[in-house]
């Protein structure tokens, strides 16, 4: 009995250990609520009654969590599920909405980037290249984000809805046929300022138990993609985590794994670049988004471990309904904010 729980205390230590950034994170989130709590003891600053914060609050980690989990074992971000989710079937402003998504998205690319770059799978020359057009793209995506809204109020939310519900008709269309990844691709052609910015290297594959080298390729075309991936990232407030694997793996050339690696450090750094605009215009409540991010964490690891025992292609078709659903709504929402058309739909 003893052994037993020496032996659970000595995994939560190698969790503690291994992850800090989840350790950290969990006593911010807990000391922020302790603190948030003796303040609404405080006479005249009670805002929400103490049943409505706490309903809130579990409310966002459970749904939180269960996004993270089908987001982990059908191999997209979470950010993808939650904004088109949030926006097609709630009333809430959308610029919370989206702020709210880029901290989801944000959050996962920042637990994983740790454990990638000490495991040298994320590349830093690569991660440095499509770091600066990938946060120029998120920094003008989440500008121009602000800025419609101020000019076009609602007819400006309507136009964001509808474009959003057509771009998740492409995701969906992206999971159903499978994206055509490559494990290790092999370029027939590598150009020039590929070659010039160094973007190879090499990584122990364990599954063929010897080192892998990989030259990527289409630095320019990368660079542009980039920006425009960046983009619609800040404007939309959604990772994309899936665009941009996709863009390294089939358009550079990268290994998947070093591809899906590249991306979540990549989803960290201008998902945290894009955030600060929203912040500063006071779209970001942390009393919405801290529970959202810690959900993120707990999904996560559910996720990773569910991955193992049930069949992720159920869960694909799964996910494939919920987007469909989710881009119906939207483009409804969207004619209706954008056009003044009423559309009965459920």
């Amino acid at each position: 009995m003893q052994k037993t729980k020496r032996m659970r205390k000595g995994r939560l230590w190698s969790l503690v250990t291994s992850v800090p950034e989840l350790t950290i994170l969990i006593i911010l989130i807990a000391g922020g609520y302790l603190i948030m709590g003796v303040f609404s003891r405080v006479e005249g600053t009670e805002v929400l009654s103490p049943s409505a914060m706490w309903l809130i609050i579990v409310g966002c980690f459970l749904i939180s969590t269960a996004v993270a989990v089908l987001a982990v074992i059908g191999g997209i971000g979470g950010g993808v599920i939650f904004t088109p989710i949030m926006l097609g079937f709630t009333h809430m402003d959308s610029l919370v909405i989206r702020a709210t998504g880029l901290v989801v998205a944000m959050f996962s690319g920042l637990i994983s980037s740790g454990p990638f770059m000490r495991s040298q799978l994320a590349n830093l020359k690569v991660v440095f290249y499509c770091g600066v057009p990938i946060t120029i793209g998120a920094l003008v995506g989440s500008v121009s984000a602000i800025y419609l809204h101020e000019a076009l109020g609602a007819v400006g939310d309507g136009i964001v809805r509808l474009s959003l519900g057509i771009l998740m008709l492409v995701v969906a269309y992206f999971l159903f046929t499978g994206g055509g990844k490559t494990e290790y691709p092999v370029p027939k052609r590598i150009d020039a300022l590929s070659v010039k910015l160094r973007l190879n290297g090499s990584y122990w594959e364990a599954s063929l138990g010897k080192m892998v080298d990989y030259q990527m390729i289409r630095a320019l075309w990368g660079g542009i993609l980039f920006i425009l991936l960046g983009f619609m990232g800040g404007f939309f407030g959604l990772g994309g985590g899936a665009f941009l694997t996709a863009t390294l793996n089939l358009i550079m050339a990268a290994p998947i794994k070093i591809a899906a690696a590249c991306s979540g450090v990549l989803l960290a750094i201008s998902n945290a670049t894009a955030i600060w605009t929203y912040i500063t215009y006071g779209a970001l409540i942390a009393i919405f988004a801290a529970p959202w991010m810690l959900g993120q964490v707990v999904g996560g690891i559910l996720g990773a471990h569910l991955l193992i025992r049930i069949r992720a292609g159920f869960v694909r078709k799964v996910l494939i309904l919920i987007l469909l659903a989710s881009s119906v709504k939207l483009i409804v929402r969207g004619v209706e904010g954008t056009f003044g058309i009423h559309i009965p739909i459920l």
